[in-house]
């Protein structure tokens, strides 16, 4: 009784934030309080614990030094040059998008950030060339999300955070991460090829893209943002390869033992101010707190589920109910109808990742295909006019005519496609890898 009532406070915090447009963490954190004080027993302090402290600071240090390279343009102007080089070919212009944004996202500015200002870039060159704005969308979107799951950017360090959370160990979740970020790249490509060369794309292209002027240089603090940001993703990745690939060497275990991004991040955030690479109010105004609280109120609400027995119980009922070779494609693809109307990061993967390790181990499947389903699902649909990231690509439209016409695209065309290529690679990766 009481995993049917965490269950319906997980749904009630869903359809309450999508009809209030109220963060959905501070639902998640009233019911956490409710259901935990006065339904389970605990005390206040047993709830306030259940706030992910850990997740909470490695988002908060990485968003922060992130952000600078947000806040003084270097992001934005670099994204203007890569565009800029990939002019003449107009007809392969998706894939410069998608590789473009994909970059900028793995540079660690996030999914959504990236969207909100290379959607109307994206949008302006779908008008001047021709190109379908569905498929201007879905590169850019797509590219957002296959950025931020870079082990080194957002998503993937909080997919790490999760997975280590719900009993996983850091070096197979950075394995684990690097899948994800692989199979992620692979779908979007696989997508936009067959749009490009199977749909009469090219012949649509009515111009090029010669027209599209050459953006102003990279100035002395932009240069010096990017390099800065380069070498804390070098240093961040560095030590967990080679703990990778010398296991037994006593010296990188040591360096890797003690590295934590969180708090390389907030080293290079002491640097980037003292260097003036931009404003300490302006960087912790950037910083993403609604998808903070949203993550980390999901979080405690997830934590109650796991006190009730709510996450045993749906995996032991899943392991039950469901033949086990069908379970990989079963969870992504309740991950897809999740992902249509609520976040990845803040409501799918906490919800779904907690039973990745009890599943796996009941039904003797291997973890990282389960996390890979998780999340291939819960992108696919991403793109859908009711999510988050939907949202921010029909509120880039140039004009209410554009909007009215992009919206029937992405939720008939976009996240149906985007919904059958997961679902053919999540049966591939069941079956025959």
């Amino acid at each position: 009784m009481m995993s049917l009532l965490v269950v319906g406070a997980i749904l009630l915090s869903i359809i309450l934030g999508y009809k209030t447009r109220i963060n959905i963490g501070l639902f998640a954190i009233a019911f956490a309080y409710l259901i935990g004080c006065f339904g389970l027993g605990l005390s206040p302090n047993d709830v306030i614990k259940m706030w992910p402290l850990k997740i909470f600071f490695i988002i908060f240090a990485v968003s922060l030094f992130y952000s600078f390279a947000i806040i003084n343009g270097t992001l934005e102007k670099l994204a203007e040059q890569l565009m800029y080089r990939c002019r003449r070919v107009p007809h392969l212009m998706p894939y410069a998008i998608f590789l473009t944004t994909t970059f900028i996202s793995a540079l660690g500015a996030g999914y959504y950030t990236v969207l909100a200002f290379m959607a109307p870039i994206t949008l302006l060159l779908c008008q001047r060339t021709g190109m379908s704005t569905v498929l201007g969308a879905m590169s850019v979107g797509y590219g957002a999300l296959t950025g931020a799951n870079f082990m080194a950017s957002q998503s993937g360090i909080i997919f790490r955070s999760i997975m280590v959370n719900a009993g996983i160990t850091e070096n197979q979740a950075f394995i684990n991460s690097i899948s994800i970020f692989v199979s992620t790249a692979i779908i979007p490509l696989v997508v936009i090829s067959i749009f490009v060369f199977f749909t009469g794309h090219r012949k649509s292209m009515s111009a090029s893209t010669d027209q599209i002027e050459a953006p102003a240089p990279l100035n002395k603090e932009q240069r010096q943002t990017l390099w800065l940001t380069l070498i804390m993703m070098l240093l961040v990745l560095a030590a967990p390869i080679a703990n990778l690939l010398f296991p037994d060497n006593g010296t990188v275990s040591f360096i890797n033992s003690k590295m934590n991004i969180g708090l390389i991040a907030s080293v290079f955030s002491v640097i980037a101010l003292l260097m003036k690479l931009g404003d300490e109010r302006k960087a912790i105004a950037s910083v993403p707190w609604p998808t903070l609280i949203m993550i980390c109120g999901v979080g405690m609400l997830i934590s109650v589920a796991i006190k009730a027995g709510t996450i045993d119980a749906l995996a032991s009922w899943m392991g039950s109910s469901i033949p086990s070779v069908l379970v990989p494609v079963v969870i992504g693809v309740v991950a897809a109808f999740m992902s249509l109307f609520a976040s990845t990061l803040g409501v799918v993967t906490p919800a779904l990742f907690p039973i990745v390790p009890s599943l796996a181990q009941n039904l003797a499947l291997d973890p990282m295909m389960l996390f890979i389903c998780i999340v291939v699902g819960a992108q696919a649909t991403a793109i859908s006019p009711f999510s988050s990231g939907g949202s921010l690509i029909l509120g880039a439209c140039p004009n209410e005519e554009t909007r009215a016409k992009l919206f029937p695209q992405l939720l008939f065309r976009a996240a149906p496609l985007g919904f059958a290529a997961a679902l053919l690679f999540n049966l591939l990766i069941t079956f025959v890898l």
